[in-house]
């Protein structure tokens, strides 16, 4: 029963925290605000950000705002999943370490699937006019192709054939897998599951 309950409430959470990934992404990449996806995310989004940002403007490409947000829903989250998902419940430098490393695997995790949804849309496109997914292969080329950028200079297209996004694909999926280690560690004193809390 705890790991159903845990497992509802980490997706339900989870969902909404990639809407603050998303957000991130699109000031970082300066996405274009016209994008009804972007109106969508940043409706969803404000009434958390737009208080805080009063207090801390953005740096540089970085909405710190968002950021902080982000990981404070992500600490309260797992003050919530932890104590459900171990035999006892962690102390809070445990719990700090494990918001940190489950942040940064969720931030992974929506890259991994921007790329992705964005490389098969290139593949499947040109069947047609269709303003939705206009909108969303907008968006997605705004926040894949600052990182695809740099591999393509590594990798030039071969025979016609972009492998950027596929040596992209595997790094983070690497740094995603790289994390689990510290993870376990900190989390095998209290007998947690990582894989429902990470």
């Amino acid at each position: 029963m705890a790991n159903g309950l845990v497992y509802i409430l980490q997706s339900l959470v989870s969902l909404y925290l990639m809407a603050f990934v998303v957000r991130l992404s699109m000031h970082w990449a300066r996405s274009d605000f016209r994008n009804p996806i972007v109106q969508f995310v940043l409706t969803v989004t404000n009434p958390l950000v737009l208080p805080l940002r009063r207090f801390v403007p953005p740096v540089y490409k970085i909405d710190s705002a968002t950021l902080i947000i982000f990981f404070l829903l992500q600490w309260a989250t797992m003050g919530l999943l932890a104590p459900l998902a171990c035999t006892t419940s962690p102390d809070v430098v445990t719990v700090l370490g494990l918001t940190v490393i489950s942040g940064l695997r969720l931030i992974l995790s929506v890259y991994t699937g921007v790329i992705f949804i964005y490389v098969l849309m290139s593949w499947i496109g040109g069947g047609g006019y269709n303003p939705s997914l206009v909108m969303i292969s907008g968006l997605l080329r705004e926040l894949a192709e600052p990182l695809l950028a740099p591999f393509r200079r590594i990798i030039p297209p071969i025979g016609g054939f972009d492998l950027s996004p596929l040596l992209l694909l595997l790094g983070l999926q690497g740094l995603a897998q790289t994390l689990v280690t510290p993870a376990i560690r900190l989390a095998a004193p209290f007998l947690c599951q990582i894989g429902v809390i990470i």
